[in-house]
């Protein structure tokens, strides 16, 4: 029995991998049509030249890309550079409310991209932006300048000289304190 397609499939499996490496994080994370158009013919090629010889081939290759993944991805979390080496690191697009061009030309990514990614967050203004990466997966991960930054129940308790936690009115308040002193009638329980 002739045992080559196990090589073959680790060789295409690594090569598909490059490419897509290749093809950017932006690429796959956004999938249009153009972009999942090439995965699926990149997939198609890749499985093409074992699946025509046997079926049990063609789940052998299945099994052994799975198991190359599993691989891959306990190595990444063993390992930091092998992580960096396969998904890669963040990169700073924002930095104190000011665009870094050059991160965003390594990303392949156009400001007005950018600005769509941030009006889909919800912000409507760059310098209310302290620092914003293009993450691995293609999210945006972003810090809001101090003066942007939502107000929260702790800011406002803080703000109100409350201790955190702590209302004067709570409805409940009455209710827990008497909950512990008086006992309740056995017929009504």
């Amino acid at each position: 029995m002739d045992f080559t397609w196990i090589w073959d499939s680790f060789i295409l499996i690594i090569a598909a991998m490059i490419l897509l490496r290749i093809a950017g994080r932006k690429s796959i994370a956004q999938m249009s049509v153009v972009t999942t158009v090439i995965i699926i013919s990149i997939g198609t090629t890749i499985v093409q030249p074992i699946a025509n010889h046997s079926i049990y081939k063609a789940v052998g290759s299945a099994a052994i890309f799975i198991a190359t993944l599993l691989i891959i991805e306990y190595l990444q979390v063993k390992f930091n550079w092998f992580e960096k080496i396969m998904t890669g690191t963040s990169k700073i697009v924002i930095e104190n409310g000011h665009i870094i061009h050059e991160n965003l030309r390594s990303l392949r990514m156009t400001v007005d991209q950018l600005e769509l990614k941030l009006r889909e967050k919800g912000i409507s203004n760059i310098t209310d932006v302290k620092n914003a990466t293009m993450e691995t997966n293609g999210q945006l991960g972003y810090e809001l300048m101090h003066h942007a930054k939502p107000v929260t129940n702790g800011d406002l308790e803080k703000w109100l000289g409350l201790k955190q936690g702590e209302d004067p009115n709570m409805l409940f308040q009455e209710v827990i304190q008497n909950h512990n002193t008086e006992s309740v009638d056995s017929r009504w329980q």
